[in-house]
């Protein structure tokens, strides 16, 4: 049976030079990055070789990059340290964060007694930077913004550099999670002034359980992981050296490819939306994710016009692999925040989202197969809930 990936929003294969290139750091560079002996200043000097390349990338300053687990640890870090030691009384975010970033918020009111003002999206889940205006200028408390760059379910992009720029202008420190669009659109961080960014290797073709911080060197933040000196002591433990290595590797093929991989993954986005639109009546696409403006191309979430919880199954039995929204909220029983934010009751209870997620490798024959597939999944459900309403 033929396997379809569609599911990159979750996770993305690793390519062969990103296997090589970690297989070859494991038998060759296996020393402890803090030994002073030439096995660890080897690994040592690999892990500051990445750092300099994200640097570069970024256009920071290697020093503000801190090596974490992953974008999850790296936002957490950034948000619970803020509370603890750099005074933040405030919190202004969006119902529509990634779990990690809404429950370290949820954290840190409840166990700091830190306010936590939301800005609610509209219906195609865009943030309103008038309120966000309004609510900085609202208090004196000092304030931390979270704000993610690009929604991991529905693709919507905010416009960062706007967003820092508010934040500035009202003396407010401003995190946007960036997991999705890291080594996916060109970032520069000299010229947007984002205070704090989060990564995760394994959202370009890199390594699960590696990523990394971006902490802007003036804001003072300190680390919550202690016990020893590695990442300029804002995160403690031996370093994931391997890892670290099949990131750089992974950003530096995205990177040399992003225009190619870009272009492809635009024009399979559009010829699925136009294949579904042709194939299923009825069908919609949520946020802007069907869109090109303000929309990431790696995205688009579908909304069928029948309610079947167990479409992902069927899915998945046919050999497709692909998400109802996103991953950390897998096989729970009700919507998603971003989908209660985005549709209205009536499309809650009677339609069927499906975030289909695209990389590189993504070729318009899985598009037709998963298309078909899902075509013969729709016309078997339609009849049988005819017959279950007839028999009624």
């Amino acid at each position: 049976m033929s396997k379809i990936y569609l599911d990159n929003a979750a996770t993305t294969p690793l390519t062969e030079e990103v296997i090589d290139a970690m297989v070859d750091t494991m038998k060759m560079n296996f020393g402890n990055p803090s030994s002073t002996h030439s096995f660890g200043q080897e690994a040592k000097i690999l892990i500051e070789n990445v750092r300099r390349q994200v640097a570069d990338y970024l256009k920071v300053t290697p020093a503000e990059i801190i090596f974490t687990s992953c974008g999850t640890e790296s936002n957490n870090m950034i948000i619970k340290s803020a509370v603890s030691h750099l005074g933040i009384e405030r919190i202004i975010s969006s119902p529509m964060e990634h779990k990690c970033v809404s429950e370290s918020i949820l954290d840190v009111k409840s166990r700091k007694g830190v306010e936590v003002n939301y800005i609610r999206p509209n219906e195609k889940g865009d943030i309103d930077l008038a309120k966000l205006q309004e609510l900085l200028k609202s208090s004196e408390k000092k304030t931390l913004v979270s704000l993610m760059h690009a929604n991991n379910e529905i693709g919507n992009l905010i416009d960062i550099k706007k967003v820092a720029e508010i934040c500035k202008e009202n003396n407010a420190l401003f995190h946007s999670d960036t997991v999705q669009t890291m080594a996916h659109i060109p970032l520069d961080f000299e010229d947007i002034r984002v205070d704090f960014a989060s990564c995760s290797a394994h959202k370009f073709h890199g390594p699960k359980g590696v990523g990394f911080a971006f902490i802007r060197k003036s804001s003072g933040l300190k680390g919550i992981i202690t016990g020893g000196p590695q990442e300029r002591s804002l995160r403690a433990g031996t370093e994931n050296v391997a890892g670290i290595v099949g990131l750089g590797k992974a950003l530096e093929i995205s990177l040399n490819k992003m225009e190619e991989f870009s272009n492809h993954m635009q024009m399979i986005k559009d010829y699925t939306k136009d294949k579904l639109t042709e194939a299923i009546p009825g069908i919609k696409f949520n946020g802007r994710s069907a869109e090109k403006e303000n929309s990431l191309y790696t995205v688009l979430s579908a909304l069928l016009p029948y309610k079947n919880p167990l479409i992902g199954l069927q899915l998945d039995m046919k050999g497709i692999a692909i998400s109802q929204g996103s991953a950390c909220s897998s096989g729970a029983t009700k919507p998603s925040m971003v989908m209660m934010m985005v549709l209205s009751e009536d499309q809650i209870d009677d339609c069927t989202p499906l975030r289909i997620s695209f990389s590189h490798l993504t070729t318009k024959e899985d598009i037709d197969f998963f298309v078909n597939a899902l075509q013969e999944i729709s016309a078997d459900f339609l009849v049988i809930e005819k017959t279950n309403v007839e028999h009624r």
